[in-house]
């Protein structure tokens, strides 16, 4: 790992643990890990200082024009919105692009709970659209493995847990023919290749490394230590070899919140030494809790979130009841000095799911303005969210665990390489 890269970490890192519970100027830092987040800030966290910490790039103007250039179309409102705000080298994969040459997707999710939650379809959504756009392969990595390490639940949990989300991203409209979806327990037995970058990937990296980019203490079990080389190992095409035909050099994308980018700083330094592309990136905000953006939805706690199996009268009272609100706490007051969206959940879920920036920007100004009350803005919210969850829930219950099953079968893509 070079200096550089092992100095920044470190210090990443060493600023985390004092925002837990350190002194001095750290103390008002955001704690951001692929465990937890904490922000200081009502606001949410500061993601212009977390690009400077993380050393990763911020998407500009520019580069937002020529992804339009490069697609022919119009980007999508979750990075026009900069809700995709940050990234590593995506101007490589638009050349590619350019250049018409290939590169593949590769996003994942934890599974630890029975249903996924509104949170955790911001990036099934973006690379849904980036595939429609790019028409290119997709690996989806169900770290099954991960949970059992790191979580309180047996691997017959895991397992369960792995195949129900799977049905639910699987509802976001993935089509088999294009899309790999695999978890670790069950893919990592049977397929040589992957194995083998896997043990390359954790030759490359010592314990004070993975100690300084994670945080591992000296009690954490070997598993968690040697853990991070699992998710390295599909950022390269040679983990694949039926969807590559064998090739090394098909680089990948991988969208994903920027909490999980520790994992994948690590992997880019590695990368090089094995003769491999870089993994690019491009990281999305957190979806705030119902009860403010100080931290991220929590599948533990069902008040913190909309999950994808709630019932129509569950959304409409769980908005109503819990989501936080920037309104004052009168209507006279609210009329006169108007209400806060920058701290205002109801409004910030409307970033996320609102596609229509016009109507979006007039509810601002309303709201700002105190012309729009909180409770109306709820109701506009909570129309959208019920639509949402419900197409969901319709197109979940056509996911039979034979789709699955062909989903998760290694196999050759429709793909030539």
């Amino acid at each position: 790992m070079t200096e550089l890269l092992k100095s920044q970490l470190n210090d990443a890192t060493l600023k985390e643990t004092n925002a837990e519970g350190g002194d001095g100027d750290e103390e008002e830092d955001d704690v951001v890990d692929p465990w937890k987040v904490v922000s200081k800030s009502e606001k949410g966290v500061d993601y212009d200082k977390l690009i400077k910490r993380f050393g990763s790039s911020k998407v500009t103007d520019e580069l937002v024009q020529r992804f339009e250039r490069a697609t022919g179309k119009p980007v999508h409102h979750l990075l026009r919105r900069r809700t995709f705000f940050s990234h590593r080298d995506l101007e490589f994969i638009l050349s590619r692009v350019e250049q018409k040459k290939p590169f593949y997707l590769y996003t994942g999710r934890g599974p630890s709970s029975n249903a996924m939650h509104l949170g955790h379809l911001i990036p099934f959504i973006f690379t849904k659209w980036l595939q429609d756009t790019f028409d290119v392969p997709l690996i989806i990595q169900m770290t099954d493995d991960e949970k059992f390490l790191f979580k309180d639940l047996t691997v017959e949990d895991v397992e369960r847990l792995a195949i129900e989300n799977a049905k639910d991203i699987i509802a976001c409209g993935f089509d088999s023919e294009k899309t790999y979806i695999f978890s670790d327990f069950h893919c990592i037995g049977r397929s040589p290749a992957f194995y083998r970058n896997m043990i390359k990937v954790q030759k490359c990296v010592t314990f004070n490394q993975v100690k300084g980019i994670f945080g591992f203490g000296d009690s954490d079990c070997i598993g968690k230590i040697s853990f991070p080389a699992t998710q390295a190992a599909p950022s390269f095409s040679s983990s694949f070899p039926e969807i590559f035909n064998g090739k090394a050099d098909v680089p990948c994308l991988i969208p994903c919140a920027i909490d999980q980018d520790p994992y994948f700083r690590m992997t880019r330094d590695v990368a090089p030494k094995l003769g491999y592309h870089k993994p690019a990136l491009i990281h999305s905000t957190f979806f705030p809790a119902l009860q403010g953006a100080k931290t991220k939805m929590s599948a533990s706690d069902p008040n913190s979130s909309i999950f994808l199996t709630d019932s129509l009268a569950q959304i409409k009272n769980k908005i109503n009841k819990h989501a936080f609100s920037g309104g004052r706490t009168t209507v006279e007051e609210h009329r006169q000095l108007g209400g806060d969206c920058d701290i205002d959940i109801s409004y910030q879920y409307l970033t996320f799911f609102m596609e229509d920036d016009k109507r979006l920007e007039e509810i601002r100004s309303e709201y700002s303005s105190g012309q729009l009350l909180t409770g109306h803005l709820k109701k506009e919210l909570i129309g959208i969210l019920q639509k949402i969850v419900s197409d969901h829930q319709e197109r979940r219950k056509l996911v039979t665990d034979e789709t699955v099953e062909e989903f998760m079968t290694p196999r050759k893509l429709k793909f030539e390489f």
